[in-house]
């Protein structure tokens, strides 16, 4: 029997990199992790062991690398483009490169009340990232978006009117400390130009924001459709939003046996068991991204 190879993938994770922009007195920079992997004629290193159809994952560090150097990084996704799109064109047994960046957010340290032109201090654990898949079949497309978006409501929020069982312990409430992580990927009708993806960026995360922090929340799955939605009517374009919320539980804590009471002011955190809420929601009519797009999982 002669067994078949299936989907395969290779490439190098966690490419860990800053680019330093010293062309003027007040120095920036940019914090990257990047991932690419690469698929296209490869049966004959799976098979036999023949790697001439191997561009090596060392190789691809230092394109990584190279590229950062030879023309600035600019918006993560044109970064993204530029490295996918060279991977395929550069070497005829790849047919298929994606490239996956994470990018880390830092700010000025402030000194006699003014930024500092060359030091900075970490902004916390958001990262935005993007992913890019060139591929010679089905095309080129790209997603935006972000991840670690801790954010907290001490009021505004509400959980009742649930299935109730015998296993059934938890208390409703129409008061509740409602706490996430937001991890978010969107996409466009059509790739935007260099300048447009920030622009679009900005717009959805703030958008999502807002929506968290003003609208009174029944469920973390109304809270996400909201964001969802705040997200599509901001950012024009954007014809999908996948959510994946998980709920960072504040539960109250009893404080009777020590003579005293607790109206919503002392809680504990937990962070596992977790309940996670994740969500596609679409456009009307928005144009099918094919099957590149719907063989990744929600995230």
């Amino acid at each position: 029997m002669e067994l078949i190879l299936g989907a395969n993938q290779y490439g190098k994770a966690q490419v860990r990199m800053v680019v330093v922009d010293r062309s003027t007195p007040v120095h920036s920079f940019v914090d990257l992790n990047v991932g690419v992997t690469l698929s296209g004629d490869l049966e004959a290193v799976h098979r036999i062991g023949s790697n001439a159809n191997v561009v090596t994952t060392d190789t691809q560090k230092n394109t990584v690398f190279a590229f950062a150097r030879e023309s600035p990084v600019g918006e993560i996704e044109e970064f993204g483009l530029r490295l996918a799109r060279h991977f395929v064109s550069s070497f005829a047994p790849i047919t298929r490169a994606r490239v996956k960046i994470e990018s880390s957010s830092w700010s000025r340290i402030p000194v006699a009340g003014e930024p500092h032109p060359h030091s900075f201090v970490a902004a916390g654990s958001e990262l935005r990232v993007a992913e890019v898949v060139v591929d010679q079949e089905q095309g080129v497309w790209v997603l935006s978006g972000l991840k670690d978006l801790i954010v907290l409501k001490t009021t505004g929020s509400e959980f009742s009117g649930y299935i109730k069982d015998r296993y059934t312990t938890l208390q409703e409430t129409d008061e509740r400390l409602l706490s996430t992580a937001v991890a978010a990927r969107w996409r466009h009708s059509a790739l935007l130009s260099a300048g447009e993806w920030d622009v679009s960026f900005d717009a959805a995360r703030a958008a999502m924001l807002e929506s968290f922090a003003s609208h009174h929340s029944l469920s973390l799955q109304q809270t996400l459709f909201e964001m969802a939605g705040a997200a599509v009517g901001a950012s024009p374009g954007l014809v999908e939003v996948r959510l994946s919320m998980p709920n960072r539980h504040h539960f109250l804590v009893d404080l009777e046996r020590f003579g005293l009471d607790n109206p919503n002011l002392v809680f504990r955190f937990e962070d596992r068991p977790y309940g996670l809420i994740e969500a596609q929601i679409l456009v009307p009519g928005a144009p099918d991204p094919g099957p590149a797009w719907d063989s990744y999982p929600l995230l």
